[in-house]
């Protein structure tokens, strides 16, 4: 059971770089640091490092503050295109924690493909949103993508299941609203 918990660690940590690189991976380094929540094995163990930290910390706030605003927030998306799915492939193959049965490398692939898939969505949203609102709710909808990273992050962690939950109801709220927006006939003036 342990093993299948792991897993479900391995892909709400990985699902929530997608939507922030450096803020589950600074979620990892300081609970394995200060915890027993998360224990890294080697070379993984290397996030606990106080230099590891504090370079973390500093990528996280200039990520919190470029993704407020509109039109950069673009460019980082652009940026992020190949850090959040490396990101998302270190936090699998880091605590997926049946890497013995597991060949890392397929760890490592799955952590690429869902922080891939997570960013995909989230880079392709974004424009849309500064376009439809001007810019006007980018720090409202970064913020929200920040709080479910960091949530999502913890709670994958903490309680995997519930983290897996949270995560896939978020997916079906997102999908069920843009169907219903398609579904909606366009106002004629």
């Amino acid at each position: 059971m342990d093993g299948v918990l792991n897993v479900f660690t391995a892909f709400g940590l990985s699902s929530s770089a997608g939507l922030n690189a450096y803020l589950p991976l600074l979620v990892v380094a300081l609970l394995a640091r200060f915890t027993d929540l998360i224990t890294l094995k080697a070379p993984w163990d290397a996030l606990e490092s106080w230099w590891v930290i504090g370079v973390l910390v500093v990528l996280l706030l200039i990520e919190i503050l470029v993704d407020k605003i509109p039109a950069v927030d673009s460019i980082n998306d652009a940026i992020q295109t190949f850090i959040r799915p490396v990101a998302g492939a270190i936090l699998f193959a880091a605590s997926a924690g049946v890497i013995g049965e597991t060949h890392p490398v397929l760890a490592l692939i799955c952590g690429l493909l869902v922080a891939g898939g997570v960013h995909v969505a989230k880079a392709t949203a974004r424009p849309v949103i500064t376009g439809t609102t001007a810019g006007v709710l980018n720090p409202v909808v970064s913020a929200a993508e920040d709080a479910v990273s960091l949530v999502v992050s913890v709670l994958s962690i903490v309680v995997p299941v519930l983290g897996l939950i949270l995560l896939l109801a978020v997916l079906v709220w997102l999908i069920r609203r843009r169907w219903r927006r398609r579904d909606k006939p366009a106002a004629t003036w």
